[in-house]
């Protein structure tokens, strides 16, 4: 657990840094000195804690990481959010911060969905609901720039197989979280209960399934094998 814990956190670690330093903002040092030590430090105790006073979440473990970091990953992307906008820097013309934006996104869908398998257990919680509502609207923000970012790229140097698919994997995850942010407040305002959210997200991965059967055998026909 402890290990699992250390790998989650270096993983957020490493794109958080990258986010940061894409817009010009270099947070290493500050993030190791104020962050990283007592990440280091808390992870075997927080692993101890777990297993010692819930020995059958061992079996469940990627529900339990999505637990513990969801509230954090919150934090550091409304922070990213207030810095993109205090830097001033452009993302549209950078590559490698759309690649890095959208392996955030798909990190923080999987956060939201694992927290949702574990949460379904437990409707009383309506803390970790609020978290995992603002965690998918913060996200959905995000969505929009990565998409507009990839829009922005269309635009000034024309269609490609990549941007093409990551165009419709964009729209295609913008659509998933309207819907399960939608279900979130619907349960959040007791019209609903945990339990549709969970369906919302199985019903909607074979869409994610058949996109990537069409990037994968039917753009090569489109694009001429280029």
């Amino acid at each position: 657990m402890t290990t699992l814990i250390l790998i989650a956190g270096g993983l957020m670690s490493a794109i958080t840094n990258g986010l940061f330093s894409l817009i010009g903002i270099h947070i290493e040092k500050f993030y190791f000195q104020y962050v990283g030590i007592f990440g280091l430090t808390a992870a075997p105790i927080v692993g101890t804690y777990l297993v010692q006073t819930n020995p059958q979440l061992v079996g469940r473990v990627s529900p339990v990481i999505a637990k513990l970091f969801s509230p954090l990953v919150l934090v550091m992307l409304v922070i990213y959010l207030l810095a993109i906008v205090y830097s001033g820097k452009s993302p549209y013309t950078d590559r490698d911060f759309l690649l890095m934006f959208n392996a955030l996104l798909i990190g923080v869908m999987a956060i939201i969905f694992f927290s949702i398998a574990e949460t379904a257990k437990n409707i009383t919680n309506s803390t970790e609901i609020w978290v995992l509502f603002l965690l998918s609207v913060v996200t959905i923000v995000l969505n929009g720039i990565a998409l507009s970012a990839i829009l922005f790229r269309i635009s000034e140097w024309g269609i490609t197989p990549n941007r093409a698919a990551v165009l419709g994997g964009n729209v295609l995850i913008l659509i998933h979280l309207i819907l399960v942010t939608l279900k979130l407040y619907r349960v959040l305002s007791k019209k609903s209960d945990i339990n549709g959210v969970g369906k919302t997200i199985a019903f909607y991965l074979p869409v994610y399934c058949a996109w990537t059967i069409i990037v994968t055998f039917i753009f090569p026909f489109i694009f001429g094998y280029k």
